[in-house]
Order: structure tokens, then sequence, then C-alpha cells
């Protein structure tokens, strides 16, 4: 019965949450405020102006806000399964205190997974609520694209949790961030084409889950069609999820259990 008693665990966060919503309130409006006024309207007027057909026919502003809303969505689910995983398990130690309970394991794993997707999933509408004041795209489909994104964050959230289980000191965090979601966040297709890349260096780019829900929100803000079928990559993300998900449940168990 790990799904209604992880339920438990979304609303202790929730609780948490209530008193400290503010300061990340005022983050998520600033965060993507900033991102398209510095890289879609500054760096987009120089781009548009040696680019007159735009990238995909469209201006750098219209090209770059999917991409940016997917790429926070991956920044927003590291960040929850690396700092608050290490934090329930070494610092705080909330989730040795939470398996006195009967909520187990795998109540407490789904717990995390659910809030950290509804934390990418808040952060995401905001990101898109921006977006349509720009006048990148009208709400609705702005909206549309918070799909792929929280789809992206849910992937990443599993996949940075299932690595952080298995630290022992959290000097691997920084590495992590620095190796694999800095060069997620660059080169996956946000900023630019991934045609742009070398030739050897696209295959990576295309195995990333950011490349696939950049593709996709992409799709639904601009109309453009996604180099790879919707289903494809919607199935990807959700590989991602349940994988890394079920990777995390072990090392959990041997942290959490004596």
């Amino acid at each position: 019965m790990a799904t209604p008693l992880s339920l438990r665990v979304f609303e202790a966060e929730a609780r948490v949450y209530r008193r400290t919503w503010r300061g990340s309130v005022v983050s998520s409006f600033l965060n993507p405020i900033l991102y398209m006024f510095a890289m879609g309207v500054g760096l987009g007027t120089i781009v548009d102006a040696n680019l007159p057909g735009g990238i995909d026919g469209v201006s750098y502003l219209t090209f770059l806000a999917p991409g940016i809303l997917v790429a926070t969505a991956l920044n927003t689910g590291a960040s929850e399964g690396a700092w608050k995983v290490m934090g329930g398990i070494v610092w705080a130690k909330t989730w040795h205190a939470r398996l006195a309970t009967p909520i187990g394991i795998e109540g407490l794993l789904v717990g995390h997974l659910f809030w950290s997707t509804f934390r990418v999933f808040m952060v995401s509408v905001i990101f898109a609520g921006v977006i349509a004041a720009f006048r990148v795209a009208p709400l609705f489909e702005s909206l549309l694209a918070v799909g792929p994104a929280v789809l992206v964050g849910s992937a990443m959230v599993a996949a940075t949790t299932a690595f952080t289980v298995r630290l022992k000191e959290m000097s691997g965090l920084p590495m992590f961030f620095r190796f694999v979601v800095l060069p997620m966040f660059l080169f996956s297709g946000a900023f630019f084409p991934i045609s742009q890349l070398p030739n050897w260096l696209q295959p990576v780019a295309l195995a990333t889950p950011v490349y696939h829900g950049v593709e996709l929100a992409r799709a639904i803000v601009v109309g453009t069609s996604p180099a790879v079928a919707w289903w494809v990559s919607v199935l990807y993300l959700v590989g991602w999820i349940i994988g890394f998900g079920v990777l995390c449940v072990k090392p959990l168990r041997r942290k959490l259990t004596p």
C-alpha cells in the first residue's frame, strides 16, 4: 500500500513548504523573467539581426522560451533529487524518522517523487505565465508546454535521487551538477539546434531527457514537428522515471534500515 501512505509524505512536505513558499515563489518568478530578458531579448536581438529568417522560421525569443522552460524544470528536478535527499538522509535525517512510521521505503520514495514532481509543476506553470506575458505564445499553448517540462523534471528527480542515495557524502553532488546537469542544460537543444553540435556529440544529446522535453515543448509553443515522434519521447521520459525510480529502492533500503 505504498501509494496511499506516500500521500502522507506529500502532506508533510506541503506543510513544511507552507512556511517557506514565499522565497521560492519570488525566485520562480524572477528567474524566468531574467532569462527571457537577458537571453531572449538581449542576445535574441543580436541573433535575429544576423539571421533574418530566424531559427526554424521564428525569432530567437520564440525558439528559446520553450527550451528554457524545460531546462528550468531540469534544474528544479535535479535540485529536488539532490539536496532534499541528502538532507533527509544525512543532514536533518528526516527520512530516518519517517521510517519509524508505517510508510516504508517504497512509500517514502513514491511520496518524495510525487512532491518533487509537484514542485517542478509549480515552477513550470509560473514560467509558462511568463512566456505568455512576453507574448511568445498564448497562455493555453504555454500551459500545455508544462506537460513535457514536468516529465523532464520528474525524470531528473528520479535519476538524481538514484545517484544521491548511493553517495556516502555530499562531495559527489557538485561534480554531478558540473559534469551531468550543466551539460544537459547547455547542449540538449534549449539554446540552439543540436545540429550545430559536432556529429559525435549529437547522439549524446539525443539520449538526454531534456532534448525530448524541449522538442515536445517547442512543438506545442512554436508549432514545429518534433524530430522524434511525440509518443516515443513521452515513453522515453516515462521510462526514465520508472527505471531510475526502481534503481533507488535497494540502495535507499541499505542506507535507512539496520
